[in-house]
C-alpha cells in the first residue's frame, strides 16, 4: 500500500511517535511532508510521551491524532492508555500505527520474538481495536477498517493499525546527515581500547552490533560485554546496577542519544547515587540511526549540562578523536562517576553483521567474567 494513500485514509493532521524501521516509509513520508513541525509532526522521547502529546492535541482541538511506534513501545503506552485515554477515565480517542516486529512465523531478532507474540493480545487487553495491514491489503480494505474505527473513536476509545513488514511503500527517499566527523564504529574501537578488560554494557541497536564486531576483529572474547539488545533506554540503569554491586571494577556504559532521551530520568538516579566506578559514554548523532536516521532532539540540547545538573561530578563533550582519547584516558584514571558525550556522524557499514552468540550465551559469559573475583 502506498504510504500516502494510507495516511489519507487515516485523515489526521497531527502525528507524533518514535521511529521504527518497520515504519520507515511512514517516517520518511512525514519528514518529507512536515519535517519536524510542532503543529503537525513531533518525534517524541518515548511512546508514553507521544501518547500524552497526542492527548494534549485532542484536548486542544477535539480532533483525532495519530501515534506511531514499534510494537516494543506498547509497554510504554500501557499506563497512559489504561489510566488516561480509557473510556472509563477521560475517553480520549487516538489512532496508533504500530510496526509489527517479531510477527509469529517471520524471522526476527531475539528481543522481538516475545513482543511479536503478544502484540495483538496487549492491544486487546487495553481495549484497543486493531486491524492488520500487510503487503496485500488494499486501499478499500484499509478504508473500510477506518470507517469501523470511526465508531470506536467516536465512543472515546482507541484504535490501532498493525503494520507488517513491507506493508507501506513508495515514500520519498530522505538522506539524514549531520556535520560531525567521527563514525560510531570507530568511536567504539577507541572505547574498547581504553576500557581494556573492564566490563562494558552497551545500548540496543547498531552500537551493540558494532561492539560485537570490534571484539571479533580484535580477536577478543565477547565475555567483557553485555549487549542490551532490547529495552531501549535502560542500558545505563543496568550499568548502574552492576557498578553498585561490583564497586572494585570499572564499569563502562556505551549509550546512544535516542536511548538517553527515552528514559532520561535514569541520569538523575545515576547522578544522585554517584557511583565512583562507572563511566557513561553517550554517542550522540542526533538521530534514531538504527531504525533509519530520523532526528532526535539531542542535537539541540546540552547533554553535558544535563549530566552536571543531574549530579555527575565529571562531564565533557568530545568532537574529535584527540578530545575523545583524552576524555577516555582521564575517565579511566578518575575514581569518580564520569560522563562523556561523543559527537558522532550518521551512518554505518552496509555489511554490518549481528551477534552470532545467543542472548543467553551473552548473559552467561558476561556473568561468569563479571564474577570471576568474589572480591569485585
Amino acid at each position: 500500500m502506498k504510504v500516502e494513500n494510507f495516511l489519507k485514509i487515516i485523515g489526521s493532521d497531527f502525528y507524533t511517535g518514535v521511529p521504527d524501521s518497520q515504519l520507515k516509509a511512514l517516517c520518511d513520508y512525514l519528514m518529507d511532508k512536515y519535517g519536524i513541525d510542532p503543529k503537525h509532526h513531533i518525534i517524541a522521547a518515548n511512546e508514553g510521551n507521544c501518547t500524552a502529546l497526542a492527548a494534549g492535541y485532542h484536548l486542544a482541538t477535539g480532533k483525532i491524532p495519530a501515534v506511531y511506534m514499534q510494537n516494543s513501545g506498547e509497554g510504554n503506552i500501557i499506563n497512559p492508555a489504561a489510566s488516561l485515554l480509557s473510556d472509563k477515565v477521560y475517553a480520549i480517542p487516538m489512532i496508533f500505527i504500530i510496526g509489527w516486529r517479531g510477527e509469529p512465523g517471520i524471522h526476527d531478532e531475539p528481543q522481538h520474538i516475545h513482543q511479536g507474540e503478544v502484540t495483538v493480545r496487549l492491544l486487546e487487553d487495553m481495549n484497543i481495536a486493531s486491524f492488520i495491514v500487510g503487503k496485500d491489503t488494499t486501499d478499500d480494505e484499509a478504508a473500510e477498517a477506518m470507517e469501523q474505527f470511526r465508531e470506536v473513536l467516536d465512543s472515546g476509545k482507541d484504535a490501532a493499525f498493525i503494520i507488517r513488514k513491507g506493508a507501506l511503500a513508495d515514500a520519498p527517499k530522505i538522506e539524514y546527515s549531520n556535520g560531525n566527523i567521527m563514525t560510531r564504529e570507530e568511536i567504539i574501537r577507541h572505547i574498547v581500547k581504553a576500557s581494556g578488560e573492564d566490563p562494558v554494557i552497551s545500548t540496543t541497536g547498531k552500537a551493540s552490533r558494532e561492539l560485537f564486531e570490534t571484539r571479533a576483529s580484535n580477536g577478543q572474547s565477547h565475555k567483557y560485554d553485555f549487549l542490551t539488545v532490547g529495552s531501549m533506554g535502560h542500558s545505563s540503569s543496568i550499568a548502574l546496577g552492576v557498578a553498585i554491586h561490583k564497586p572494585k571494577q570499572k564499569i563502562w556504559c556505551i549509550d546512544g542519544d535516542g536511548a538517553v532521551l527515552m528514559h532520561m530520568g535514569a541520569m538523575a538516579v545515576i547522578g544522585a547515587n554517584k557511583v565512583k566506578n562507572m563511566i557513561h559514554v553517550v554517542i550522540n548523532n542526533g538521530a534514531h540511526e538504527t531504525v533509519g536516521g530520523m532526528p532526535t532532539v539531542a542535537g539541540k540540547i546540552d547533554l553535558v549540562k544535563i549530566a552536571l545538573a543531574c549530579g555527575y561530578p565529571n562531564a565533557i563533550s568530545a568532537n574529535d578523536f584527540v578530545e575523545l582519547d583524552e576524555a577516555l584516558e582521564n575517565a579511566k584514571k578518575k575514581n569518580e562517576l564520569c560522563f562523556i558525550e561523543v559527537k558522532c556522524s550518521i551512518g554505518a557499514r552496509e555489511d554490518l553483521g549481528r551477534p552470532t552468540t545467543t542472548a543467553l550465551e551473552n548473559k552467561r559469559n558476561f556473568m561468569e567474567y563479571l564474577n570471576r573475583s568474589k572480591s569485585g
